[in-house]
């Protein structure tokens, strides 16, 4: 007997009725992308290692899907160095290509590449997916789409509010509650001078990074882990759960770094934003929160989270401003800006509240009835009006039992159903049936056709 077929785990198949709605999310976002002047860009689903390798620190570096060189990859490989079972040396032999891990590494690569041929600032939204070998499990898979938008070659703070205006558009449309959390990385190496260890950045964005996941305790313990002394730790905590709105924080922050360079022009980026904000209508919660830090190394200025307030979901947007990336790839002096839109979870959210439009489920508006050849012939113009006037229909492919037809229109939600039959034939006219109220009505073609623009 043969084996059922499966797929990956951390993966997924999208059946037309879930693309439908992906697609409305999709769409959504990318015209909101497009209002603020944003390009559309696609790059491979692979890149070299070596242009992914060291971009996402030691804990992304895991976390990539490699692939086998093609042909007999390991025939040139020493038995001594195979026997030596060293995968990590294995691997950079037998392994020359990558999956992609996020979008913005090969953003500013094709930058880089690209650079002569490019206008700056250099606006591009990108909508593909992105491949993480995590353990799958609930809002995370291993291949997921993401959505997003990116600015680079330029300093300015208005690329920052530019793309909170654009978390709150994006959202306002979905009709999904969220919170924006903001921080700013130059804070966090400011804090990190303050409590007397520049050097671990790192170590410390990382371990607070995880405060929603694990708690301040758990937190504090991979602190001392990292070599973290207790006396840092302690002054770290205050910093941590500092209280009041916005403005309070920040002022409270200002004389906690006031000689750290580094963290005063973080605070002085994320005041000039909030000023910003002020005058404009945003809908959306904006927070200042020292515990994000965003895991990511390439982060030097302000970073993003947001978060649904009423579905229990991790972080559906995220990103920040990267001032280092193109210099990897040997464009120095450009600085970037960027968010990403998780689609998968967005979807997720989406699904749990039940916010997807009840008029979105379908692609087909009216299904013609076949009645046989004659029929045929006559409808098939009467199909082509109607598409020309970007009204979606079809027609039964075969002259098939009525109830069967009217099963499968039922079964793909086609709210209207198009009988035209000998009668209706020598009138002129179409017979259209409701399929929600059952009400039947005959109509001409120019009556159908302002009826489903209508509807």
């Amino acid at each position: 007997m043969a084996q059922t077929p499966s797929i990956p785990k951390g993966t997924r198949d999208f059946s037309p009725e879930i693309m439908v709605k992906r697609n409305y999310i999709f769409d959504t976002i990318k015209n909101v992308f497009k209002l603020y002047g944003y390009m559309p860009l696609e790059t491979p689903a692979m890149e070299n290692l070596s242009t992914l390798m060291g971009k996402y620190g030691d804990e992304g570096d895991k976390l990539l899907f490699k692939i086998l060189n093609s042909g007999d990859f390991i025939g040139n490989i020493p038995e001594n160095e195979l026997l030596e079972k060293n995968s990590l040396k294995l691997t950079n032999r037998i392994s020359e290509k990558g999956l992609r891990y996020d979008l913005t590494v090969p953003f500013a690569r094709f930058v880089v590449q690209h650079q002569n041929e490019l206008t700056f600032p250099f606006k591009r939204y990108q909508i593909q997916p992105v491949w993480r070998a995590d353990r799958p499990q609930k809002g995370r898979y291993r291949e997921f789409y993401q959505c997003d938008v990116d600015v680079v070659g330029s300093d300015s703070l208005l690329h920052e509010v530019e793309l909170i205006q654009i978390v709150d558009e994006v959202y306002r449309r979905l009709n999904i509650r969220v919170r924006l959390l903001l921080n700013n990385r130059k804070i966090l190496a400011g804090i990190a001078e303050n409590i007397g260890y520049p050097e671990q950045l790192t170590d410390i964005t990382v371990a607070i990074d995880k405060m929603d996941k694990i708690g301040l305790d758990n937190v504090n313990a991979e602190l001392r882990d990292k070599g973290i002394h207790e006396e840092a730790i302690a002054k770290l905590q205050p910093i941590l759960n500092l209280q009041g709105d916005n403005e309070t924080k920040l002022a409270k922050l200002r004389e906690v770094l006031k000689d750290s360079p580094v963290g005063l022009k973080g605070i002085e980026e994320l005041t000039t934003v909030f000023d910003y904000l002020k005058a404009l209508d945003i809908q959306t919660e904006i927070k200042l929160d020292l515990t994000l830090a965003r895991g990511l190394s390439y982060y030097t200025g302000a970073i993003f989270e947001v978060k649904a307030l009423d579905a229990e979901m991790g972080s559906i947007t995220g990103g920040g401003r990267y001032d280092d990336l193109t210099g990897i790839f040997g464009l120095k002096n450009m600085s970037g800006v960027g968010i990403s839109f998780g689609a998968d979870r967005i979807f997720d959210v989406m699904t749990q509240l039940d916010l997807f439009p009840k008029d979105n489920t379908t692609t087909t508006q009216i299904l013609f009835v076949n009645f046989g050849s004659r029929e045929e012939k006559y409808c098939l113009p009467l199909l082509k009006q109607l598409r020309a006037n970007g009204i979606n229909a079809e027609i039964y492919p075969e002259a098939a039992k009525m109830k069967k037809q009217m099963t499968y229109a039922d079964k793909k939600g086609i709210p209207f159903v198009a009988l035209v039959g000998e009668n209706e034939m020598q009138e002129g006219i179409i017979s259209l049936k409701n399929m929600l109220s059952g009400e039947q009505s005959n109509v001409r073609t120019d009556e159908l056709i302002q009826r489903m623009q209508h509807q």
